[in-house]
């Protein structure tokens, strides 16, 4: 298959918070997606240093276009949080080939078990029966989910400007997928099943 190209960013501050860093670093992946529509799908995200308790102090992208992760490097905010001494960004290298395959996976289904996330699709479903002059009644909720181990990472909106949080779950993967990821560079349950190295750092 193709040659894949990487690069990381370390944070280097001990006692940040990995989850709010590597958030920020997705949007700004996010926002390069965007303005160049052929990225779109095309980059990946892979956590080197995951484990129970934390995401982890890395983050890497992945694609098989070495110009964009070199134009994804050179991102204003990137360069920012170097000057200011609180990223490392390595240069952009080829993936090892032996590497194992895994799966960042975007698992919405976990928000939605969430108490605000139900109250929220209560009103909604309230404010149609009242459009349509419908009877409403309160759903029976008869579903009990196990969840396998995630990690929440808080992102915003450019669009809404709102905040919200991406369920991120860590699968192995037995082979390598083609590279096709949702525009925060994830694997989906379904539809978008790339998969990325597990670069253990």
């Amino acid at each position: 298959m193709t040659t894949r190209y990487y690069f990381t960013i370390q944070y280097i501050p001990t006692h940040a918070d990995f989850g709010l860093l590597a958030g920020r670093c997705i949007y700004q992946m996010h926002k390069f997606m965007v303005n160049n529509p052929l990225a779109m799908n095309q980059i990946g995200v892979s956590f080197p240093m995951w484990e129970d308790g934390s995401v982890g102090n890395i983050i890497a992208f992945i694609s098989e276009d070495k110009e964009l992760m070199v134009g994804l490097l050179f991102q204003p905010y990137f360069s920012l949080m170097v000057k200011e001494g609180l990223f490392e960004i390595s240069s952009v290298c080829e993936v090892p080939t032996d590497s194992p395959e895994v799966r960042f996976v975007r698992n919405q289904t976990i928000g939605k078990s969430f108490i605000g996330s139900k109250k929220r699709r209560i009103k909604r479903s309230m404010a149609r029966a009242e459009l349509s002059g419908a009877e409403y009644s309160l759903p029976v909720a008869v579903e009990e989910r196990v969840v396998d181990h995630f990690h929440r990472v808080p992102i915003s909106s450019g669009s809404s400007g709102h905040d919200y949080i991406l369920h991120i779950q860590k699968e192995v993967a037995s082979e390598r997928s083609v590279a096709n990821f949702n525009s925060y560079g994830l694997a989906t349950n379904q539809e978008k099943r790339g998969t990325v190295p597990d670069l253990c750092i």
